[in-house]
This record gives C-alpha cells, sequence and structure tokens, in this order.
C-alpha cells in the first residue's frame, strides 16, 4: 500500500472530511429540525418541555450523524489510495469474506450482521424503546414532566439492559468461534506468501518497465 504521504495528500483528507461532515449536518438537520417542528405544533407535552431540552434533542441527532457521515469520508479517501500488492491481498481477504458469508444460512446472516452492528443495535434500541415508553406514558394526563422523564427513563434503561446481556452472550460466542477458526486456519493460512509473490510480480513489472523505457 502506499505509504509515502505529501502534504497534497493530508489537505485532500481533511477536504473529504469536512465535506462528509458538512453532508452529515445537512442531512440530519433536514430531518431533525422538521421532525422537531411538528412534535412543536402538533404536542403540548413536546412544547411544555424545557428548551434545553429540546435543542438536546436535535444535537443528539445531528451530532452523530456527523460524526459518522465525516468518517465515512475518511474512510472512503483512504481505500481510494490504497494501491500495490497490500491493496490487492485486502481485496482477497474481502473477497473471501463475502464468500463466506453468502454461504452462511440466512439464520447465521441475521446472527453475523447482529454482531458487526451492536452498537448501532444497543443505541436504536435504546431510542425505541424511549419513544414507545414515551408514547405509553404520556397518555396519563396526570403524570408531571418529571414523573414522565423518570419513568421513561427506567422503561429504557430495562428494555436496553437487556439488549446489552443479549449482546454480551453473542460477543462471547463470536469470540470462542473466531478462536476456534484461528487455530483451524493457522497451520493452512499462507497468506504472506501470496502477498510476497505479489511483491515480486510487481518487482519484476517495474524492471520490464525501465528495460523498455532505457531501451
Amino acid at each position: 500500500m502506499k505509504v509515502n504521504v505529501t502534504e497534497q495528500d493530508w489537505n485532500h483528507l481533511d477536504a473529504a472530511v469536512w465535506r462528509g461532515a458538512l453532508e452529515g449536518a445537512l442531512t440530519s438537520a433536514a430531518i431533525a429540525v422538521p421532525s422537531f417542528y411538528y412534535l412543536h405544533r402538533r404536542s403540548a407535552w413536546y412544547r411544555s418541555l424545557p428548551f434545553s431540552l429540546r435543542v438536546a434533542g436535535v444535537v443528539m441527532v445531528v451530532a452523530p450523524w456527523t460524526s459518522i457521515q465525516a468518517e465515512r469520508r475518511s474512510l472512503e479517501f483512504e481505500r481510494a489510495r490504497w494501491s500495490d500488492s497490500g491493496k490487492l491481498e485486502l481485496d482477497r481477504a474481502a473477497a473471501d469474506k463475502e464468500a463466506r458469508f453468502n454461504a452462511l444460512s440466512t439464520t447465521d446472516k441475521a446472527l453475523d450482521w447482529a454482531s458487526r452492528h451492536q452498537y448501532s443495535i444497543i443505541l436504536g434500541s435504546w431510542a425505541l424503546s424511549m419513544a414507545v415508553a414515551g408514547a405509553i406514558v404520556a397518555k396519563d394526563r396526570y403524570v408531571s414532566c418529571l414523573a414522565l422523564a423518570v419513568q421513561v427513563r427506567m422503561w429504557a434503561q430495562g428494555l436496553t439492559i437487556g439488549v446489552l446481556v443479549a449482546a454480551g452472550a453473542m460477543t462471547h460466542k463470536n469470540r470462542q468461534e473466531a478462536a476456534a477458526n484461528g487455530m483451524r486456519r493457522s497451520a493452512t493460512d499462507h497468506s504472506w506468501q501470496t502477498f510476497l509473490e505479489e511483491q515480486q510480480r510487481e518487482q519484476e513489472a517495474r524492471k520490464v518497465t525501465l528495460n523498455v523505457a532505457s531501451v
């Protein structure tokens, strides 16, 4: 892979990160602001919330989306500049991983996807539990805003703890399987040989190019 990084490369990387951050901020704001404005117009309970809490709701939507999109653009920029034998080896490993994933059953695919997106599932389950609990508790008109917030938080914490326990069990199972697969592959993993062969072919190609240029 390419190792030498120039100042121009760093400038391009910064531009990609800022572009991703701007995309994430604008996209999330385009969703969050109209949604919260609709709640402000339609929900008396939402209007009764403190202004700082309503602003925090917007920030909780915009900030993660902005950082995630910035990181995504950064990774895309780095992958676009990969080259040489290292890139070929990474592409080959990615193709092997995709082939193994396609060979799994539907249940195993779902479990594999869940194991690779644990934090997204935990965050999504927390937000969903907050929304569902809030909708249920808000039906009681005699509950104050403070009591409502406490009840919603308790319901959300309980449901999130259940998701965390399930995620922990899944992580433990995946680690055991990964350790077992690693032991089975350790004796037959020759990816380093492929990497060396790719480097040798590149060196030979450079020699041929230099010989042709010198003629």
